[in-house]
């Protein structure tokens, strides 16, 4: 049986852990909350946005290379936007999973000829993908460390400017979609060129006037759209971005919670096992002094 020494030890070290889940797990709902925030003021706008590029896309006879033509795209690049810091479950890797299993099946052919390359936004999604030999061409470690809109329309504007000079054919972006603390969609979204009809992953919001209406578009819905599509894209990112910080956080006050339980569990099992130890213990030097006592009368 262990030493009580050790099991003490041992006890004093596992509720030091229990301490330190439990400010991470209220730290965590603190930047959930904040994330949650950004998120519902985004949303609508970036939804927007999109649908009325859509109308724009529609009502433009022109296909320019922003425009998503019949034909499939030769070379792709993929935006994967992961975190900078672990001990959030399995946030960062069944992300990853995912990713691999749609490059391996969707993307198979990009994958085979070498035509797939990637950004990774975040520490964890730079090592997982530098390492297992995939086309990294722009690295973003540190990236969430803070958190802003101008890093993240740079990164964008690069990947638009690949696009334009016809680098890439297709740009995509893959991230965690928040849906709840527990709960997040893990989704792989096309950036450009621009689908003439809506594939997002949730409805847009439209008003019931819309419905009818014949737009006059000045000076054509061919300019408009040369100045709001590499604004879509932006905001598309931005969002992107947001949804998967606020997921990152709940999946690690969902960790840090699940860790502060297993502590709790941990505790009560060492506690019971120093208590059997100590009557074992006592029960042993009374023997031992009854022992003694015997031999002395002898």
């Amino acid at each position: 049986m262990a030493n009580l020494r050790d099991i003490r030890d041992r006890i004093s070290s596992v509720k030091s852990t229990q301490q330190i889940t439990k400010a991470m797990k209220m730290v965590a709902a603190a930047r959930l909350r904040k994330a949650q925030e950004r998120i519902m003021a985004t949303r609508p706008y970036a939804y927007n946005l999109r649908s009325v590029l859509n109308r724009l896309a529609l009502s433009s006879d022109e296909s320019g290379r922003m425009l998503s033509a019949d034909k499939n795209p030769e070379k792709i690049l993929v935006v994967i936007v992961g975190s900078d810091r672990g001990l959030c479950g399995g946030f960062n890797t069944n992300l990853f999973r995912y990713i691999e299993d749609e490059f391996k099946t969707t993307y198979k052919e990009y994958l085979d000829r070498g035509n797939l390359s990637l950004v990774c936004i975040g520490k964890k999604a730079n090592e997982h993908f530098t390492k297992r030999g995939y086309d990294v061409i722009e690295r973003h470690p540190g990236f969430f460390d803070n958190l802003a809109i101008e890093p993240t329309a740079q990164i964008m504007k690069d990947a638009f400017n690949r696009f334009m000079n016809n680098e890439y054919d297709g740009v995509y972006i893959a991230y965690n979609e928040f849906k709840t603390v527990l709960t997040q969609n893990r989704v792989i979204e096309q950036l450009l060129p621009v689908a003439r009809v809506d594939s997002g992953v949730e409805p847009i919001p439209r008003l019931s006037t819309d419905q009818g209406i014949d737009y006059i578009f000045e000076p054509s819905a061919a300019d408009i759209l040369e100045h709001i599509v590499p604004m879509h894209v932006n905001v598309q990112l931005w969002r992107a971005v947001l949804e998967s910080n606020a997921s990152e956080q709940g999946a690690r006050m969902a960790a840090m919670d699940n860790a502060t339980e297993n502590a709790k569990e941990i505790i009560r099992v060492l506690n019971l096992e120093y208590n059997q130890a100590r009557q074992a213990s006592i029960t042993t030097e009374i023997s031992e002094i009854v022992s003694g006592a015997e031999a002395l009368s002898q």
